[in-house]
This record gives C-alpha cells, structure tokens and sequence, in this order.
C-alpha cells in the first residue's frame, strides 16, 4: 500500500514539472468529461430535445476549455489564437454562407418548435420520425429505415406537416358503389362499422360526404377519428370490415366497365367462341 501511495506522489510530482505532460493529461480528463456529460448527463425532466442542446452546448463549452487549457500548458499565447481565429473566421464566413443561413434556420426552428424529437413529419415527398434537430440540419427516420438529412434553411422554406402534433387523427376513407346500390343504405352501413370498431372514436362523429357520380361508381368519403397511435390500425380495419359487411349485405363494389364501339362504317369484329376441348364449334 504505502508502494503504491509512493508511486502515485511521483507520478504527480513528475506531472507538475512536466508541461507536456500536463497537457496530456488535461486534454484526455477533458475529452473524458465532455463525453461523460454528453452521454450522462441527467436531464430526465427536460423534453428530448431540449436534452440534446443542453448536452451538446455543455459538451462543447467542455472541449473549448480543455483545449484553450491545454495550449496555455504547452505555452501557446491565447491572444495570437484568438486574433489568428478572427482572420480564420472572416475567410470561412465568405465561404460558409450556406453554413450561416443553417446556422441561423436552426435558431428559429429551436425556438419556435413546430415539431420535436419523436414527431412523424412530412417534407415534400419524404416522410419520417424526427430524430435529431442540430444546428445545421433535421435528420429524419424514415418508414424503411432510412436516415434523411434535410438542412435547416430548406426546412424554414418548405412546407412541412407535423402528422403527430395533436393526439387525434382523421381516417379519410374512399368507397365507391354501383350505380344500383340505394345510397341511404350504403350511408347507414358504413357508420354501422363504425359504431361498431373499437378503436374509432364516438366524438368527433364520423363524417359521411357524397364525392360525386364516377365512371363507374357512385363515390364517397367516409372519415373516422382515432388516436395517432392507432392510424394505421383504424384504416386497416376499417377498410377490411367495409368490405366484409358489404359482402354479406349484397352491396357490389364495381370495377370500371369498358364499352368497346368499333363505328357505323367499321365491319363488325370476328368473335369465335371456342370449347374446353380447345376445338372450333363451327
């Protein structure tokens, strides 16, 4: 025991006459620490992103200290880094416009918040969970598992839509009929369904809109409410139940119907009819 006080006392010792090895030691302490506070930091309380800004601007206060520690060890004046840093910083600055209008993009999103860590949102034709928001860019998780990094200022310009911000959501479903079926009876049967589906929501009430007269159908929107935990199960059974119950109750879902009209002056076309033999019957 008392070896191994002796060997650390030397070890300290040889450390405050050594400046090279003083710097060493800061510099691996302090990456240490800055990795430690990015990693386990506790902010339970605090919202998910607000937990990734505090322990990445924590982090990086961490490593600047440590750094500007280090050269002060190693005898590097600060004065001719920070002059040095201003002319670095004026020549980048021209050169990183793109960088700065993110930079500042990602302010405003961080302030104004229209969507968090864990959101479903919608940017143009890509759609995904959210799972970083930085200083320069939204990175998206997509259905597929892809990772799509979309800069700030293209997210500030562009249209996006947060599918998770409130707690309910809107099933647009669209039934078409023939022309035969009585729509009072198609109307009472789809909000049977709906009554009778466990995971669409009695209030706000469903809603049943006559689309029009289509090719081949009478067409119809019929919305239902549920949790947005529970989109895509409320669609999918919807769906799977319309066509069970219409199926029992007689009601025909059409295919489009093609009428093929060859002209007054055109001779009419051949048609020859053959048998299960495979054999012409005439």
């Amino acid at each position: 025991m008392t070896g191994m006080l002796t060997t650390i006392k030397e070890f300290l010792i040889g450390v405050q006459s050594n400046s090279y090895l003083r710097a060493v030691v800061i510099l691996v302490v302090g990456f240490l620490l800055a990795r430690v506070v990015r990693k386990h930091l506790p902010t339970k309380r605090l919202h998910p992103q607000h937990q990734l800004v505090l322990r990445r601007s924590l982090s990086y206060i961490v490593v600047g200290v440590t750094i500007s520690w280090t050269l002060r060890e190693l005898g590097v004046s600060l004065s001719v880094l920070i002059g040095a840093a201003g002319i670095l910083t004026v020549a980048v600055g021209f050169a990183a416009q793109t960088s700065a209008s993110n930079l500042i993009s990602g302010l405003f999103l961080m302030g104004e918040q229209p969507f968090v860590i864990g959101d479903i949102i919608k940017v143009g034709d890509t759609t995904g969970y959210v799972v970083s928001i930085d200083l320069l860019s939204v990175k998206l998780r997509t259905f597929d598992n892809l990772l799509v990094r979309i800069p700030n200022e293209t997210m500030l310009k562009s249209n996006v839509t947060n599918l998770t911000h409130f707690p309910i959501r809107r099933v647009d479903l669209l039934v078409g009929v023939a022309y035969k079926e009585d729509i009072g009876k198609v109307k009472e049967v789809l909000f049977e369904v709906a009554d009778k589906n466990p995971i669409c929501l009695e209030e706000p009430r469903p809603l049943f809109i006559f689309l029009g007269y289509g090719d081949s159908s009478l067409n119809f929107q019929f919305s239902v409410w549920g949790v947005k935990d529970k989109f895509l199960d409320l669609r999918n059974a919807m769906y799977e139940e319309i066509k069970r119950v219409f199926d029992e109750r007689g009601i025909e879902i059409p295919f489009p119907h093609r009428t093929l009209y060859a002209g007054s002056v055109t001779d009419p076309l051949p048609v020859r009819l053959v048998t299960d033999a495979g054999t012409d019957p005439r």
